[in-house]
């Protein structure tokens, strides 16, 4: 069970037109904030805003977001949200991509409205 919030459907194809996926398993749909079979308060957002891309150029490409104003997630990782994947990468690996490589700032940051909620995702 993820929770988190997703990516409004119109505003996750004006992204993907302006920062095309560079994988083929395009991901681009959420924001975690936490995997697992419990509920807990997630910080009340309405948005996030989009301020980087990390791309390790081996098969996993992240958008770096802030909530809140920060980057930095609660448990330690940065917010980001998956955005494309090559074949037998994981969107979990996002997390480890952007804690080894970082992330570059985007020329221009987005607004992105998210809308709150729950859902299983396998690979997460």
């Amino acid at each position: 069970m993820v929770h988190g919030w997703r990516v409004a459907p119109a505003t996750r194809a004006a992204l993907l037109g302006l920062h095309p996926p560079r994988y083929e398993q395009v991901v681009a749909e959420h924001v975690t904030f936490k995997v697992g079979p419990e509920e807990s308060a997630m910080p009340e957002v309405d948005h996030c805003l989009a301020v980087g891309m990390a791309d390790d150029g081996l098969g996993v490409q992240a958008l770096v977001v802030e909530i809140g104003g920060t980057t930095d997630r609660p448990d330690g990782s940065t917010w980001h949200i998956t955005w494309s994947l090559a074949e037998g990468r994981r969107a979990k690996e996002s997390n480890d991509v952007i804690a080894a490589l970082g992330w570059q700032a985007l020329a221009e940051s987005r607004h992105i409205p998210l809308i709150p909620g729950w859902w299983t995702w396998t690979s997460s």
